[in-house]
Order: C-alpha cells, then structure tokens, then sequence
C-alpha cells in the first residue's frame, strides 16, 4: 500500500515538473493588414532622387521635375505616385534621369528611387535651363493650393481632370517655376498656373 503511495507521488510530482518546464505559448497577435500605398510631394521625391544623383555627380543641378500618376494608386491633389526628374553635371557634360515611386509599374518604374542612362548635355533644352535644388524651396501640395485660388472656376467646371506639375526654369523668370496644369499634359491641357517655387507667388495663367 505504502509503495502504490509513494508510486503516485512520484507521478504526481514529476507531472507538476514537467507543466512548469513547458511555459505557455504566447499568443500569436494578428497581422495588420498593409497599408496602400499613398502618393507623395514633389520637393520629398526631388530630394530623394537628389541624394541619389550626387553619387553620380557631386555638381549636379536639377533641369525638370514632372510628376506621374500610376493605376492603383490613388489620386491625391497636390501629390503624385511617382515623379522623374532630369539631373544634369556641367563638369561631365551629361544629363540623367531619375524616377521616385510608391510602387513597381510598368514603364521601367521601380519602388524608391531609379537611377536611368546617361545623355550627352550640352546646354539648355527646349528653353529649359538648370537651377539648384536649393532654389526649390516650395512644394507641390504648397503650389497647388495657390494655383487652385487663381483657377477655382476652371477646377469647378473640370472636376474629373487630374492635376499634374512640371518644374523648369525658363528666361521668363528669375527662379525655376512650377507649372500646375490641369490633365496628363501639356500638350493635351488648355489650362495651366505658373507658381514661383522659390517664393510661393503667382505668377502667370496659361491656356
């Protein structure tokens, strides 16, 4: 009888060792789903692509800034899901191309930032003339609100039409403008603002 005693003591006493060597699992939290992707300003992805450039040369100067609108992303008014921006080097005598994207696309788009090939440069383009990132001071959510002040009723009357922006510098004006036109282009748009993007101020509407 004493032995059945001891034989269940030792059960119960190696039983209780083993629970408390097996420590309870944590609970496993759910995943949040991931958040979509959303489109950015142009001076943020111009700056990205800056910091990138200067490895390829440390004297660039910026020539244009276009932004682009991807499926899938959605439109947000002052905001683009990419953007390109042609970088030149007056020491190398060449021009390059980079993109910033929320997301890989079709059309050599990839997520961040994209380095494209090397062109010869030999001066301005199309009337284009380069600037320094530091005249860019300006953003593209800042402008659109500007623009929007001048052109409330052709937003009004056009409000399917997205808005897109170019950043150049031409002899028209002192510093590098951006142009806030409303559709994919500027070929295809009969409505566009021109914004200083060093001061912020108005400065002309195009149709």
């Amino acid at each position: 009888m004493k032995q059945k005693k001891r034989m269940w003591a030792t059960a119960l006493v190696t039983a209780v060792l083993c629970g408390c060597a097996e420590a309870p699992r944590p609970t496993e939290k759910a995943k949040a789903p991931a958040k979509p992707p959303e489109p950015v300003t142009g001076r943020w992805a111009f700056h990205q692509m800056y910091s990138a450039a200067r490895a390829w040369a440390p004297d660039i100067q910026a020539l244009r800034l276009r932004s682009l609108h991807l499926e899938g992303v959605p439109y947000r008014a002052g905001r683009a899901a990419a953007w390109e921006a042609t970088f030149v080097s007056p020491s190398l005598g060449r021009a390059r191309t980079y993109t910033y994207s929320v997301i890989e696309a079709p059309g050599n788009l990839h997520e961040g930032v994209f380095a494209g090939l090397e062109e010869s440069y030999s001066g301005p383009r199309g009337g284009a003339e380069p600037y320094p990132i530091a005249a860019v001071k300006t953003d593209s959510n800042e402008v659109y609100e500007t623009a929007l002040k001048k052109g409330a009723d052709y937003a009004k009357k056009h409000p399917d039409l997205r808005v897109n922006f170019i950043l150049e510098r031409t002899r028209r004006f002192p510093n590098p403008a951006w142009r806030v036109l409303w559709g994919d282009s500027v070929a295809t748009s009969n409505f566009s603002i021109l914004v200083d993007a060093s001061t912020g101020e108005y400065l002309q509407t195009l149709r």
